[in-house]
């Protein structure tokens, strides 16, 4: 037994291949700066873009396109006093199948702000059939930081009729406001777990998306305006709840194109409410 635990071991130690990408952001004169970037492996970003002004829009890159066995990338994000940034991604992440011997495919997100905004709105992840995601989140919130946050989350790809029927995913999130925890969670759903069909659970829908966001000046009137969002387009696949001064948006449905524009939707009710500024749409969204 030792024997086969070693012979495990290293095989995932020789099938590990990290890769690394450190983005700091400060205020110029004019706008945000980008002035530190660090990498290693396939991570990259795009020349930064000013849409808007001031706000430094990115792109970040993973080239391979998804992750496999012994994948485990580290995407860290800070940004300092006074500075706006908002970071989308080109193409949606995919988890590929596992190798024959379920190594896991690993992915961090440790965002940092402190005094500033930040959106972190990449596009959706999609969960192949046999695959093995790790996927782990940690924003920390300092001072007069504000924050949205927006995921979805697909299990297998029901539209090529490639159900999730093997395999395992895990996610955290964590979110801090000075240290102080205000939102823990931790989902792991394997592909026989009776929580996929149950009615109290998923229900059999296979696309999930949350949209956080930290730091309204008027919260009860972000609600008021995203429960009229849901009533007046009779939308059945939302839910909205506040309460630690995080207010939460999430989808439940069937289909990851649905739940990325509904969640836009409400990031973009949400924008001015926060900053005072209208939403400015990435461009590569249009694409």
């Amino acid at each position: 037994m030792t024997e086969l635990t070693d012979q495990l071991s290293n095989t995932e130690s020789q099938r590990h291949w990290p890769a690394f990408l450190l983005l700091g952001f400060d205020k110029g004169d004019a706008k945000t700066r980008m002035h530190q970037m660090q990498f290693h492996g396939p991570l990259r970003v795009q020349r930064p873009f000013y849409p808007e002004g001031e706000v430094c829009h990115v792109y970040l890159l993973h080239p391979p396109g998804g992750l496999v066995s012994g994948d485990d990338l580290n995407i860290q994000l800070q940004c300092e006093a006074g500075s706006k940034v908002l970071v989308t991604t080109p193409s949606a992440g995919k988890i590929y199948r596992a190798d024959s011997n379920d190594i896991a495919q690993k992915q961090r997100v440790d965002i940092q702000v402190t005094d500033s905004r930040c959106e972190w709105l990449p596009m959706e992840t999609i969960v192949f059939d046999g695959a093995h995601g790790r996927l782990n989140t940690q924003v920390n919130l300092y001072g007069d930081a504000q924050f949205i946050g927006l995921d979805v989350f697909c299990l297998g790809r029901p539209k090529s009729n490639l159900p999730f029927v093997s395999g395992s995913v895990e996610q955290r999130l964590a979110l801090y406001h000075n240290d102080v925890p205000l939102l823990l969670e931790r989902q792991f759903l394997a592909s026989n777990d009776p929580l996929i069909s149950a009615r109290s659970g998923f229900n059999g829908k296979l696309v999930s998306g949350t949209l956080v966001a930290f730091g309204l000046a008027e919260p009860e009137q972000a609600v008021d305006s995203l429960r009229a969002y849901l009533q007046n387009e009779s939308i059945q696949t939302l839910s909205v709840t506040y309460r630690l001064k995080v207010l939460v948006v999430r989808y439940l449905g069937a289909c990851s194109e649905q739940a990325q524009t509904q969640l836009r939707a409400c990031w973009q009710l949400l924008r001015p409410l926060m900053s005072g500024e209208p939403a400015c749409i990435p461009r590569i969204w249009n694409t």
